[in-house]
């Protein structure tokens, strides 16, 4: 069976608006609005699928705030939505504002409002991810305005493909993650020693409190590695969560990596815990396999996450405009690292 194809249909200009919650009257018209930004390559199925955002928003797996028109067409979305192991954090993204609601209204802006403050605190959201993108420097400055602190560097997350129908990307796009607390939770860190400078930098900066351990312990005999991999087709992306760590880490995660390779994907990334006392160990490993670092993760799986990864091919480095000092310095952090482990400049 062929799959629906749905035609934008124009929304008449110069309407006012007010920014609320997602109702399920709203479907059919942000399903509209993202056909009319993206077009039907959009990655995330649940905004160009009516009852699937009706259904994910049902079940608070999605949280929609919605820029509302009176007579009720939708001219700007974003959300947030789980995409991290532990279900308390959430991600705010899947922003679009129609062309000529641009420049100057504010849309944008004012749902990521409502995402952090509104709708955070209304379902008990503990932390808040959001993930810029680094092609262009506008969303970079919403994030920094909304308080995230940039704490890793995601390198050629997403292709120029799914801006093609905005034409805001020449290759692959790199995105940053900007963390936001808002139920704190202070825990222990375990630093690997390779990056024992860099995790500190990044907490310096980080808006909840930390303590810190050398990560001086070895990887337990007694434990089963234990990963959950997700693929996604479209971005050539491969994420790894590693739940535990054991002696057959390296192993694992080389037939992991031929795995996801097998089917195309050129970016693989690998969620470690910053919770084990053998983290440095796990990344030993990684470094190893030609992994670089990414940056920490904070209450990714409740506990915190660092980030590694590997590109196949030269990263997309020239096509990034970063914004903001620290942004630069991170970048600058991740872009060492990686050459470090490549050798290439």
């Amino acid at each position: 069976m062929q799959p629906p194809t749905y035609i934008s249909i124009p929304i008449e200009p110069g309407q006012t608006w007010e920014v609320d919650f997602f109702r399920p009257e709203d479907a059919a018209s942000v399903v509209n609005l993202f056909l009319t930004v993206y077009g039907q390559g959009y990655p995330i199925k649940t905004f160009i699928q009516p009852e699937r955002l009706i259904e994910e928003n049902a079940a608070r797996r999605t949280i929609s705030s919605v820029a509302r028109t009176p007579r009720g067409d939708i001219v700007g979305h974003s959300s947030l939505f789980i995409s991290a192991p532990w279900e308390g954090i959430y991600e705010a993204g899947s922003g679009a504002v129609l062309p000529e609601y641009r420049g100057g209204h504010g849309i944008f802006t004012q749902l990521e409002a409502h995402n952090c403050e509104t709708a955070a605190k209304k379902f008990g959201v503990a932390a808040i991810m959001a993930e810029p993108v680094c092609s262009h420097p506008f969303a970079q400055r919403v994030a920094h305005n909304l308080g995230y602190v940039s704490c890793a560097l995601e390198v050629d997350l997403m292709p120029a493909a799914a801006y093609e129908k905005e034409k805001s990307a020449t290759g692959r796009v790199a995105a940053l993650l900007g963390f936001m607390t808002r139920k704190p939770r202070p825990q222990l860190i375990y630093l690997p020693a390779v990056y024992e400078r860099q995790l500190r930098l990044i907490y310096s900066l980080f808006d909840d409190e930390r303590s810190f351990s050398p990560s001086d312990g070895v990887l337990p005999n007694d434990v089963r590695t234990c990963l959950k991999t997700q693929v996604f087709d479209f971005a050539q992306v491969a994420r790894l969560a590693v739940f535990e760590a054991g002696v057959d880490f390296a192993a694992t995660i080389t037939r992991e990596e031929e795995a996801v390779r097998s089917q195309g994907v050129v970016v693989i990334q690998v969620w470690l815990k910053l919770s084990w006392p053998w983290v440095g160990q796990t990344v030993e490993e990684l470094r190893r396999l030609g992994y670089f670092l990414g940056g920490a993760m904070p209450r990714w799986f409740d506990d915190d996450g660092l980030l590694m990864q590997k590109i196949i091919g030269r990263p997309n480095w020239a096509g990034m405009k970063i914004e903001y000092d620290w942004n630069k310095e991170l970048v600058a952090l991740v872009k060492a690292d990686w050459a470090e482990i490549t050798g290439q400049e």
